[in-house]
């Protein structure tokens, strides 16, 4: 009641307070809008069309209402609908309701690893502020598991929970910029328009729907996919859109360390890699809000080798991505902090430490400073560590060691990982090429090759006294 009463004082009883305008509904027929029904994935027609039969709207909504309409194939589709959650699950045979902050529904087509996920939400209310429930920063975690039928808002003015149905004109209005605000419907081949999304699309020009800074309290992730966005589509930035990104940018400190990390990741798969870390550089942004690339936007740690090879790196990224196979997130991210490891490696080498306790040591110190706490670390660490361990015993090419490199599971990944060092100039390209015939060589191949390596090192040996080196120098020449 009180604070009811409060948001009458404010504004007008019984109006919604809002950071974005309800905006006026526009249909753009297919004369106009020009969306090849190609690009259209028919799992997601077929989404749409089981909810329409059961008198249910439904659009494909969102990114790749947008792609469609640059003429991209979208990676994704989604839909949404004025059905309930409990409404959608019941129409399809495989269907999920996951999630707490917002509750959508995943339903699933085919299985293992050809399976595709159609994300099904529903039209949400406009957010009131003046009914919500108001937590501050003690009260959060209890608060937040009261109701799920009213927004819930920290002192920040973040949205903790938002599952508040609404019709479609408030949903519009919910969603951030004005191109992922558009709605189409595949059965009458119209695109749905409330913000002037189309136009901003054929105009290149990326811009949030209301006031941007109350929209970026509403959800500090938002500047960053300003970012992603405008490095992936290479869309101009709105000026209002940018302004108060700057001022703002500090929100992001209380964003979960997973989520950022998970929004750093989609920085990196946008297809424009380095373009997204240049974009992210021209910030100039405060230590911290993405530890993972803290040492690569410092621009008084530049360094022309760590340069060289994350830039291989990310270009091998955005080749994967053009090319629709997966990126591993292990391998991206051991590249980003390679150097960070030899740099402490080295420095426990100096101080007497032997050289595989020494790695170890230097790998759970990045991963402690960089990684941090994240869902899925264990995974991720186990992984990383494997691609980091082998660069020291790729240089060792005798005994048995080969023949049991190659049979580890993670061999192809350390492989990848030491051409990419060969191509940036850290490793021998010969020791690149090398292991590759190895593994693609059959026993006698491999028996010579084993044989060829020794007679060489025999060569050395004869030629100049034996320098002290062990398995790790060959690394600390590389790089």
């Amino acid at each position: 009641m009180i604070k009811k009463l409060i948001g009458r004082l404010l504004g007008k009883a019984g109006v919604k307070t809002r950071a974005a305008p309800l905006g006026k509904r526009v249909e753009i027929g297919a004369e106009q809008h020009g969306i090849d029904h190609k690009l259209i994935d028919e799992r997601a027609v077929r989404v749409v069309s089981t909810l329409q039969q059961a008198g249910h709207e439904a659009y494909i909504v969102g990114g790749a209402v947008r792609d469609l309409l640059l003429g991209l194939p979208p990676k994704d589709f989604d839909v949404a609908t004025n059905a309930t959650p409990e409404q959608v699950k019941a129409l399809f045979r495989r269907a999920f309701i996951i999630g707490r902050r917002f509750r959508i529904v995943h339903v699933i087509f085919g299985r293992g690893r050809d399976h595709e996920v159609i994300e099904v939400s529903t039209f949400r209310a406009l957010l009131d502020a003046s009914a919500a429930d108001h937590v501050s920063g003690n009260e959060k975690s209890a608060k937040h598991e009261l109701t799920g039928k009213s927004h819930v808002i920290d002192a920040e003015g973040r949205v903790l929970r938002d599952n508040v149905w609404g019709p479609q004109i408030e949903d519009a209005a919910r969603r951030d910029f004005t191109v992922n605000a558009l709605y189409y419907d595949p059965t009458r081949q119209i695109v749905v328009d409330y913000h002037n999304g189309w136009r901003d699309a054929t105009r290149r020009v990326l811009r949030m729907i209301g006031d941007p800074a109350a929209r970026y309290r509403e959800d500090p992730v938002r500047i960053v996919r300003v970012w992603r966005f405008a490095a992936k589509l290479g869309f101009a930035v709105d000026a209002k859109t940018q302004a108060p990104i700057r001022e703002l940018a500090g929100l992001l400190a209380n964003v979960p360390a997973s989520r950022m990390f998970d929004e750093m990741f989609k920085l990196l798969q946008t297809g424009h890699a380095q373009k997204s870390l240049d974009v992210l550089r021209a910030q100039a942004l405060p230590p911290g809000l993405f530890p993972l690339l803290d040492v690569v936007l410092d621009p008084a740690q530049r360094d022309a080798a760590r340069e060289r090879f994350i830039g291989l790196a990310l270009a091998d990224t955005d080749r994967r991505v053009a090319e629709g196979l997966a990126v591993a997130p292990s391998f991206l991210l051991a590249c980003l902090l390679w150097h960070e490891v030899v740099q402490r490696w080295r420095a426990l080498q100096a101080r007497g430490e032997a050289p595989f306790p020494a790695l170890q040591q230097a790998v759970d110190a990045v991963f402690d400073a960089r990684i941090g706490d994240i869902s899925g670390r264990g995974k991720l660490a186990a992984d990383m560590r494997e691609i980091w361990q082998m660069q020291p015993r790729f240089e060792r090419r005798s005994g048995n060691t080969p023949r049991a490199l190659v049979e580890q599971p993670r061999y192809r990944a350390g492989y990848d990982f030491l051409r990419l060092r060969a191509d940036a100039g850290e490793a021998s390209a010969e020791l690149a090429e090398w292991w590759e015939d190895f593994a693609l060589g059959d026993d006698d191949e491999r028996v010579a090759l084993l044989q060829a390596v020794r007679e060489r090192d025999k060569v050395r040996r004869v030629a100049k006294p034996p320098a002290a080196s062990g398995a790790a120098a060959g690394v600390h020449r590389a790089t």
